[in-house]
């Protein structure tokens, strides 16, 4: 979901009313990092949410004043596992450039994300939007991709381990780490035989 807001006093004003305009106006937001989206995700159609409720989103906020333009992005993709296990993983991206060039610019994100870990594609989804702020106005572009039911997706949902590419830390490199300082009490002072070198304040 996109949606934008041209005409707010400050940068503050013009998010939220870009948050009415987005329908989550009335929801407590948890703003959620990360590529991988829950094991279980699908879109679904827009749905009112109600007052007061807690939701998980991915948001993208793009902010600019007094006639320059901003772009906010968000895209999301169904993949599967070499292992054979399916998954979704999603992009978010605010640029102070054209439409087609952060469209462009989100799409290398997710096909990056993709590739990093080894997905292949099933299905995916952009959604961009541009906003020009009013003369003498803040304006915001937000896009958003609305997990409301999120926090009970994940309960007990969760994949296998997967390989990463984290290199580990071999017992020959602990073997040779530098000893560690002498412990000193504030404002005390090195003695001598502790070397020639003073650090204190």
């Amino acid at each position: 979901m996109t949606a934008v807001a041209p005409w707010g006093e400050n940068d503050e004003d013009a998010y939220d009313q870009g948050l009415v305009e987005l329908g989550l106006g009335d929801a407590r937001l948890i703003r959620v990092e990360g590529a991988m989206l829950p094991l279980g995700f699908e879109a679904v159609p827009i749905q009112d949410l109600p007052m007061g409720a807690l939701v998980e989103c991915h948001l993208a906020v793009a902010h600019c004043g007094d006639g320059a333009t901003a772009c906010a992005g968000v895209a999301w993709a169904t993949a599967t596992t070499p292992e054979g296990d399916d998954c979704a993983i999603v992009a978010t991206l605010s640029t102070e450039l054209d439409f087609e060039e952060t469209e462009l610019q989100l799409k290398r994100n997710l096909q990056r994300r993709l590739a990093s870990r080894d997905l292949e594609v099933a299905a995916f989804d952009v959604a961009v939007d541009e906003v020009t702020a009013g003369p003498e106005h803040y304006g915001v572009a937000l896009a958003a991709l609305i997990l409301p039911n999120s926090l009970l997706m994940g309960r007990g949902s969760t994949g296998r381990v997967r390989a990463t590419g984290r290199a580990g830390i071999r017992p020959a490199e602990l073997a040779h780490k530098a000893p560690a300082a002498k412990v000193m009490r504030p404002g005390a002072r090195r003695s001598s035989e502790d070397g020639d070198s003073d650090f204190s304040l």
